[in-house]
């Protein structure tokens, strides 16, 4: 039973994707990889062919755990040259939606916009994100997390080199 004090599932989830949100933009990439099971898996598909499977289509990410790890690293390297110094970036989450599969794991989707400041630019990524979670020492996980841009290029952007 749900009382005024018991946050509702959507609350919870929400929570957590404000979570990540503040991880990204404060660039704490260490602690957003350990937001993640042994077992994820990270895409980016390409903006043409949004609905790419990367089992048969070219996309920018398809990252699982040892991936996710080494491109953090990357990031907070002096080698990622796109990104040091590191790009100022603001994240507004909304629209979430969430739903249980029935396994235990939970189905969820939000809007996503990442406003990326640097160089005395700024430029904004637009788009959704899907995820899968599931509960890990009673704490949420993310299993699956799949980033859609809705952008038809990349053009003014140069490239995705923050976490979208």
């Amino acid at each position: 039973m749900t009382t005024a004090n018991t946050p509702t599932l959507r609350e919870l989830v929400e929570d957590f994707l404000f979570r990540e949100a503040e991880l990204l933009d404060d660039w704490r990439l260490d602690d957003w990889v350990a937001l993640f099971t042994e077992d994820a898996r990270y895409v980016v598909p390409t903006t043409d062919l949004p609905e790419g499977d990367p089992q048969r289509d070219l996309v920018f990410i398809d990252d699982d755990i040892t991936r996710l790890r080494a491109r953090a690293v990357r990031l907070n390297s002096r080698h990622a040259h796109r990104e040091y110094p590191w790009s100022r970036t603001r994240r507004f989450v909304s629209n979430v939606r969430v739903s249980e599969t029935g396994d235990g794991q939970l189905s969820v989707t939000a809007n996503v916009m990442v406003y990326r400041f640097r160089s005395g630019e700024g430029a904004p990524y637009v788009g959704s994100v899907h995820y899968t979670l599931r509960r890990d020492n009673g704490e949420l996980k993310i299993a699956y997390r799949r980033a859609v841009l809705d952008l038809e290029a990349l053009s003014w952007h140069g490239a995705v080199s923050i976490i979208f």
